[in-house]
């Protein structure tokens, strides 16, 4: 028999994933802070559940995907949250980013419980979500990661059990790394392109397929020449976890220059009230710089 899927936080992230779930013939029973967001995926055949506390009730995995490490102990921890009702061998899966040392005293509460948990972060953006082809780091017990896999399975497309308790989480925060710098490299060379005077997108079909190609490159390129500022993830949300990065890096002495920078030059935007831009808006901090913009 299938498991009763429970999913709570259906934001940029979590409604596609949710969708993608119902899609695959899953039973699946749903709550959000904000009820309006449950109404497409009832309409999609889902149950909408009362609270966590009452999703637990409910289901045998319960799917979390909420913005920061305060809303992942709220809906877990807090008052009608999933502790209070999970049954015993259910599973908690977190695909919130969070920190690496909140998501191991998570998982000992839920345990204390009978309880398990693995913490599974995602990466691939608002399309990945829509499109089921997110990659899905996870952290923890083997056996409970393979009972999960068919669940995983509907919503991505690159799926690696990574370690245990908490290395989903630390593997999220070296993919976080990754593209951050490497959004600024885009955004510096687009920059340097417009200075140019380079037709941008011939330029972006010429660099894209070799040694410099990236996701970023190709997704996020074209719209910072059209000026697309939709979020695929945004600003504000990118800010939280690279404030997680830093924060282990400075438990593990290890320097992060290049994280470090695109904190502060995503802190200028921020301040110019652009938090809610995608993360690819990037490139305005150096166009403030520079005292000139690319693109049409």
């Amino acid at each position: 028999m299938t498991e009763k899927i429970g999913f709570i936080g259906l934001g940029i992230m979590g409604g596609g994933m949710a969708h993608n779930l119902l899609k695959a013939g899953f039973d699946v029973t749903v709550w959000n802070r904000t009820a309006v967001r449950m109404e497409p995926l009832v309409a999609a055949g889902a149950k909408a559940g009362s609270s966590p506390a009452d999703v637990a009730m409910q289901s045998d995995v319960i799917l979390v995907c909420v913005s920061d490490t305060p809303d992942v102990e709220a809906v877990i921890l807090g008052a009608d949250g999933v502790i209070e009702s999970a049954k015993a061998g259910s599973l908690v899966v977190d695909h919130s980013t969070i920190s690496p040392t909140a998501t191991k005293e998570i998982a000992a509460q839920l345990s204390a419980k009978g309880v398990h948990m693995l913490d599974a972060p995602i990466s691939g953006g608002s399309e990945g979500a829509a499109k089921g082809t997110l990659s899905i780091m996870v952290g923890g017990d083997a056996a409970q990661f393979e009972r999960a896999l068919p669940v995983f399975q509907a919503m991505g497309k690159t799926i690696t059990h990574v370690g245990g308790t908490g290395a989903g989480q630390t593997v999220k925060l070296v993919n976080q790394i990754l593209v951050v710098v490497t959004m600024l490299g885009v955004a510096e060379a687009l920059l340097f392109a417009e200075a140019g005077g380079l037709d941008l997108a011939k330029t972006l079909t010429a660099v894209s397929g070799g040694a410099a190609g990236s996701w970023s490159l190709s997704n996020r390129g074209p719209q910072m020449v059209q000026r697309d500022w939709r979020p695929g993830f945004t600003i504000d949300l990118q800010q939280k976890d690279l404030r997680l990065v830093l924060e282990a890096a400075d438990q593990f002495g290890v320097p992060t220059l290049g994280t470090g920078m695109v904190f502060q030059l995503y802190r200028t935007l921020q301040q110019q009230g652009l938090g809610g831009d995608g993360n690819h808006a990037l490139v305005k901090a150096l166009e403030n710089l520079a005292g000139m913009e690319i693109g049409e």
